[in-house]
């Protein structure tokens, strides 16, 4: 064996031990660890408030105490209440502190947590057997990974007709009136161990994928901060990875497989529907009953691990845009620079300090000392009125004829017109009446003073669409497309001239 794959290989050891998993379970009090937080943190209950969590360490703590654990010649307990257990949990990774959505603080297992315990109970519980369940579980894995593989088109009609007819005879079987193949109970108990050893990898997996999902979620807020490059091209960047966030990472990407298979509520109630037959069965009475309690949560426990990472997904994105909107680099660096200071004040002042000495608080800021500010006072009064208006006797700056032309619509002048074209018609065409019109009332403006005389009129929609041609005062023309109008008579057309 060559030395450097000695050191290899022994690079590699160490790295894997630097693992938060294994430094749980390799610890002096991993079996109180992996006691607490399996009781604690349940299916049932992923998230436990701080209060409350603390509040169920102290007493397990107080009970194996008192059952003589603890002592010199039994296995040794930690020292410290639960506040500060748990304050070492978290700094080790085996727990997560946040902020719930009803702004509640709480803890929950991280991804290694979830690992420790699932190998714990793993090698505590049955032991792990080759069985035909587990041996048909690959198989099956490694004929669907082929199939997959395989892009002969031949091949694949091949073996779809195969199957065809092999469900073929057996359904004819089935309808002569031959009875179901029963499977042996112990069979039975090998596969149900099988679904219970693939189940118990899910929350590790879950945990991890929106664990990634918060590193990104850091990573990319700290890099916002920084403000090391353009802020458009900061904006662009992030903003997409916080929308496709699932997509940016291994565990991420397997996760979006995996929702496909598993995200569909229909999947879902058909995989509960599956476990309720399974425990009907009479081998399911042969199954410790922590087994059958872990049969019934699967569903539950897949419910919650894709709850869990969308979540995750979900605050990671409300948190990249809150960041990216409300950004502002200078409030940043000083917002750092503050905390800085007070780090390194509380570093100069620890050492001095003595437990139990009490802090005087800071009732107030601190004022800003000004011998003399100048100060303006100022009428807000202007300093002289405005001109007064002048009076206008009706012919003064009267508007020239260019003007008016290019102003409202001549209501008198198309009532008028609309009273001539209708005559003793019954009913009167809208669109007509204004092609028929003077140039000078065809402009657009003109065709809706007509469509509003009409209204007020009582007009009549038709299905028909009618397209007029108007004239602007330049002489440049603009085609209008709407819908037939016609009003009844000329007496509710033409109307008093109050509108002028």
């Amino acid at each position: 064996m060559g030395t450097r794959s000695v050191e290899s290989a022994y690079r590699g050891a160490l790295k894997a031990f630097q693992n938060p998993m294994l430094a749980l379970l390799h610890q002096t009090h991993a079996p109180f660890v992996v006691t607490v937080l399996a009781m604690v943190f349940t299916t049932a209950r992923p998230r436990v408030a701080v209060a409350e969590a603390h509040a169920e360490i102290n007493d397990v703590l107080e009970q194996l105490r008192a059952a003589g654990y603890g002592d010199e010649d039994s296995q040794p307990l930690p020292a410290g209440n639960a506040r500060d257990l748990c304050r070492q949990w978290v700094a080790a990774g085996w727990l997560v502190r946040q902020v719930s959505d009803d702004d509640v603080e709480v803890y929950r297992l991280s991804a290694y947590g979830v690992g420790a315990l699932e190998v714990a109970g793993r090698v505590g519980g049955a032991r792990t057997r080759v069985s035909e369940s587990r041996v048909r579980t690959l198989l099956e894995a490694i004929e669907r990974l082929a199939q997959d593989a395989d892009p002969d088109v031949m091949a694949r009609i091949a073996r779809l007709h195969q199957e065809i007819q092999q469900r073929q005879k057996e359904l004819a079987r089935l309808e002569q009136g031959g009875g179901v193949d029963t499977v042996e109970d112990e069979l039975l108990l090998e596969a149900a161990e099988n679904v219970l050893h693939l189940a118990r990898e899910l929350p590790a997996d879950f945990a991890r994928v929106a664990e990634s999902i918060k590193a990104i979620q850091r990573d990319v807020v700290a890099d916002l901060r920084h403000d090391l490059r353009p802020t458009g091209e900061v904006l662009r960047e992030y903003l997409v990875s916080g929308q496709r966030v699932l997509d940016a990472t291994p565990e991420g990407r397997a996760f979006a497989g995996a929702l496909r298979l598993i995200g569909d509520p229909v999947q879902i109630d058909d995989l509960w529907s599956q476990l309720r037959t399974v425990l009907r069965h009479r081998f399911a009475d042969l199954l410790p009953v922590g087994q059958r309690q872990e049969l019934t949560e699967i569903s539950r426990r897949i419910e919650q691990g894709v709850t869990e990472v969308l979540t995750a997904q979900r605050q990671a994105s409300h948190v990249i845009t809150t960041q990216v909107r409300t950004h502002d680099p200078m409030r940043d660096r000083q917002v750092d620079e503050l905390l800085r200071d007070v780090m390194s004040g509380l570093h100069a002042w620890v050492p001095r300090s003595r437990r139990g000495e009490a802090v005087e608080p800071l009732r107030r800021l601190p004022v800003v000392e000004v011998g003399h500010l100048r100060q303006r006072m100022s009428d807000v009064r202007p300093p002289q009125p405005p001109a007064p208006l002048t009076e206008w006797d009706g012919e003064q700056d009267m508007p020239s004829a260019d003007t008016r032309a290019w102003g409202g619509a001549r209501y008198a002048e198309l009532r008028a017109h609309l009273a001539a074209f209708a005559a003793d018609a019954e009913r009167v065409d809208v669109a007509e009446a204004f092609r028929a019109a003077a140039a000078d009332i065809q402009r657009p403006i003109d065709l809706l003073g007509l469509l509003e005389i009409a209204q007020d009129a009582g007009m009549t929609e038709t299905d028909e669409v009618v397209v007029v041609e108007t004239v602007r005062p330049d002489r440049t023309r603009r085609r209008f497309a709407l819908g037939g109008v016609t009003v009844s008579g000329p007496a509710g057309a033409v109307g008093s001239d109050d509108d002028e």
